[in-house]
């Protein structure tokens, strides 16, 4: 459920909701990175706009970000990455779940990079990550990369950020296994909030 917030911000997550539906950020070439801790329903909802793009007619790729920086460094070393590039920049979105979880290959930010420039302004991203993006130069091992990766993907984006407890321990929690927060700490167990953050202008869709 969305936890309060302001009549502008309700708005925003409403026209959001509207562009997400009617699938116009693929068409405009647009990217999603839903941020937030585990079990917060990041990678549920990946797949449900994943369907919703399907559904329009649209492509769709859906990978981890382990997998998918592993395919790209084996590529490399065979000598095929431009054609590995090319198979990933035709679904109309590509899906990358679980951004920031796992360390990542010594390469992995130059690959990215290379991805994320192929598919800029052509293709739509959707990344899912436990980490907010001041903290992608950790994820990737490279600032100065990671600056660039990001200079492209919130170009043209959507950035949410989902808060909350997490849905997996909902039930440890109420068997007494872990303490609950403090009361006023956070949202209800078992619920997440959705609020939208705004990064420069890159929250609004082109037209």
């Amino acid at each position: 459920m969305l936890a309060s917030t302001s009549r502008r911000s309700r708005r925003s997550i409403q026209s959001r909701s509207v562009i997400f539906a009617a699938s116009r950020w693929i068409a405009n070439g647009e990217n999603v990175l839903l941020l937030g801790p585990p079990g917060v329903g990041k990678t549920h909802l990946s797949i449900a706009l994943g369907r919703e793009v399907i559904l329009a007619g649209y492509t769709v790729q859906f990978t981890t970000a382990t997998t998918l920086v592993a395919g790209l460094a084996k590529a490399h070393g065979e000598r095929r990455l431009d054609e590995k590039l090319l198979a990933l920049s035709k679904p109309k979105l590509l899906i990358v779940d679980e951004l920031g979880y796992l360390p990542l290959e010594p390469d992995a930010a130059h690959l990215f990079f290379q991805l994320v420039s192929r598919r800029y302004e052509t293709g739509a991203m959707l990344i899912t990550s436990n980490r907010s993006v001041a903290e992608w130069g950790t994820v990737f091992a490279d600032p100065v990369v990671a600056t660039a990766i990001l200079d492209r993907l919130l170009h043209h984006s959507h950035v949410l950020t989902i808060r909350g407890d997490s849905y997996r321990l909902r039930a440890k929690r109420k068997s007494g296994l872990i303490k609950p927060p403090p009361d006023g700490d956070g949202p209800p167990l078992g619920s997440a909030s959705l609020r939208p953050v705004t990064v420069g202008n890159n929250l609004q869709p082109r037209s």
